[in-house]
């Protein structure tokens, strides 16, 4: 008789959950109207094209507080960005101007730019457009010198501004914010380049240690900057139709990366046939890594990314390291928080995939973004912030460090041992050992277990248990943890493998196994799973550096050792900890075809072949992952 009776709760509870959703629904969008309501009342619009130094015209959006006046003044808060400006006339209003609705009520001017050669803005557009360290003539131009001509010509024209100016921008435009702040316009005082990109080939977006982010870069490139003959603003954005919700099968059935073009594309995705083209680190991509670039910033920088971010983790990391490394003395801070791409402002930042973290960690960071913007720009305080500002997760609290890595963390391994398992201790036995799978790109591991076209940007928190349950999928664990383990900084990859083929990619992933018996609801049991703390794929030709590939020899023990994107996690008592070996990863990653070609987009369907692969675990070749470990602070 208890089953009508569970029936009728689990119908109730439904209703509830419907209601409950549409009234959050209803209140979002109530929000969002009153936003725009007051941007409408409290600001007026400006458009302007701003002219460059070699003559072009960029199309600007200018929102000015309506009581500005000779005695009221306001700093310019800036972003420019490839993603189109709209909407476009002067009586046209965006519904929000900075990352939170307290910036509109607070007061800037926020001028929003096209970036040189898209939509209303004059000019040829160019995918991370190299910056140009030695300017000689009016035609070197990039995205530093555009920065710095748009913000020359606003403190001179805009009125009633206070000489101070801001940039911000999340992903792309977090890369033009990194750009801007090269040789720092004298009035630029504060930038904020959020989830920048940083390199397109070795951790950013399109690439993961030369590993092609095939599912990203096919449904971004259809659409994204194709040529256009003269200004418009109506470009909009296209979406691929793929026929099918299962993204998986869809580019299974494509085959070979090469089909893309054949079947799809037909040569007329310029960027595409950049990147088929370019399979190496050679100049076209090394020319479009902004690190080594970022020289000369006088402006205060807060550096911001998501620990969840699918898309530009590597970019947040490498512009703290290479802002720090390269302009000593200057405010230099790093904020990473539990966050999925753009997530510090796009939602609550509560949960991502099958992590908790139990409350809504944005409302600690915004207030310290803004916090920081005022200061610099306006006559706020000084945010009280240390400079490496990160949310642990695992324990999901907030710690600041003096610098990140933090000092005090210490290089540690963790071995693979026999019998699957994971030890600090480095193996004793001296007989080769192994682990084997067979890799079938016919069968590629799946990255996540959602349906759809679209990447996800859940499964970097997501449980893994479908994944060990595959026999190509090779795991380890360690004992259960008598005490907590933290990990805090970049993971590196030590691998002694051999391959049957003579190309192999390999994914490595570092996973928290919860106790079996752990409940955190009565709803739901997490008991044993296996949650994503990192995974990061790399393709085996590059193992000797990403500007050559080399092919494996069949049945030889070969080194293979990457880097690995920073975590900030502890392993809680009574927990285990898991790393993963895959060599497929699909379709987030291309497949390898594991039969050698030099150019890897150019691989014939016939070139795809199945191999066996072998992970080495003994004194002599002792496979590990290796890790920073900072002191526990509950022993």
């Amino acid at each position: 008789m208890a089953a009508p009776v569970l029936a009728a709760t689990t119908a109730a509870t439904s209703v509830v959950s419907v209601a409950t959703a549409t009234s959050l629904a209803d209140d979002k969008a109530d929000q969002i109207k009153q936003r725009a309501d007051y941007i409408r009342k409290n600001y007026a619009k400006f458009e302007y094209r701003i002219p460059m130094r070699d003559g072009k015209l960029l199309f600007t959006v200018v929102y000015v507080p309506n009581d500005a006046n000779g005695n009221k003044r306001y700093p310019i808060l800036l972003n420019r960005t490839p993603y189109s400006v709209a909407p476009y006339g002067a009586d046209q209003y965006k519904t929000q101007l900075g990352p939170t609705a307290e910036y509109e009520k607070d007061g800037f001017i926020f001028a929003y730019q096209d970036v040189r050669g898209t939509y209303m803005s004059e000019g040829e557009f160019v995918n991370m457009r190299p910056h140009i360290d030695q300017k000689k003539t009016v035609s070197d131009i990039d995205e530093s010198s555009d920065t710095y001509d748009s913000i020359e010509w606003m403190i001179k024209h805009l009125p009633n501004n206070n000489g101070k100016v801001g940039q911000w921008g999340n992903s792309y435009p977090g890369f033009y914010t990194s750009a801007g702040a090269i040789d720092s316009h004298p009035a630029l005082k504060a930038v904020s380049p959020q989830a920048p990109i940083a390199d397109w080939f070795r951790g950013d977006d399109m690439h993961r240690n030369g590993a092609f982010n095939l599912q990203m870069a096919f449904g971004f490139f259809y659409s994204f900057g194709q040529p256009r003959p003269q200004p418009v603003a109506s470009a909009g954005w296209k979406n691929f139709n793929f026929g099918t919700p299962d993204g998986y099968q869809f580019f299974l059935d494509l085959g070979s990366v090469a089909n893309a073009n054949t079947r799809y594309f037909k040569n007329g995705i310029p960027f595409w046939n950049e990147i088929t083209a370019h399979p190496n680190y050679d100049h076209f991509w090394q020319s479009r890594n902004i690190l080594p670039h970022l020289k000369n910033i006088k402006a205060a920088v807060l550096t911001v990314g998501g620990w969840y971010d699918t898309e530009d983790l590597y970019g947040p990391l490498n512009t703290y390291k290479s802002i720090e490394k390269q302009n000593p003395g200057i405010q230099n801070t790093l904020v990473i928080g539990p966050w999925t791409h753009g997530g510090w402002f796009r939602s609550d930042g509560d949960k991502v995939g099958d992590a908790n973290f139990g409350y809504r960690t944005v409302e600690t960071y915004q207030p310290i973004e803004l916090a920081f913007f005022k200061h610099y720009l306006k006559t706020g305080d000084k945010p009280a912030l240390p400079e490496a500002w990160m949310f642990e997760t695992g324990a999901n609290r907030w710690r600041g460090f003096e610098q990140w890595p933090p000092k005090d963390s210490k290089d540690q391994a963790l071995y693979f041992q026999a019998d699957g398992k994971l030890s600090f201790k480095a193996p004793a036995n001296q007989d080769a050992q192994f682990d084997e799978y067979i890799s079938d790109p016919a069968k590629p591991v799946p990255y996540t277990t959602e349906i759809g076209t679209r990447w996800s940007n859940q499964y970097v928190a997501a449980d893994q248990r479908f994944a060990t349950r595959r026999p190509d999928v090779l795991t380890w664990q360690s004992e259960v943890l008598e005490k907590d383990v933290t990990l805090a900084g970049p993971l590196t990859a030590d691998l002694f493998v051999s391959v049957t083929g003579t190309d192999a990619d390999f994914v490595v992933k570092l996973i928290d196994v919860n106790p079996p018996n752990l409940e955190t609801d009565p709803q739901t049991n997490r008991g044993n799973q296996q949650t994503l703390v990192r995974g990061e794929p790399f393709r085996a030709r590059f193992r000797d550096g990403f500007e050559t590939a080399k092919p494996l020899i069949p049945n030889q023990v070969t080194k293979v050792k990457f880097g690995i994107n920073d975590v900030f996690h502890t392993f809680q008592r009574g927990h285990r900890i898991m790393v993963q070996v895959q060599s497929s990863w699909f379709p987030f990653i291309d497949r390898n075809p594991q039969s050698f070609v030099p150019n890897i987009y150019e691989a014939k369907d016939s070139d795809f072949i199945k191999a066996t692969h072998k992970v080495y675990h003994s004194s002599s070749q002792p496979s590990a992952l290796h890790v920073k470990v900072l002191p526990a602070l509950d022993q």
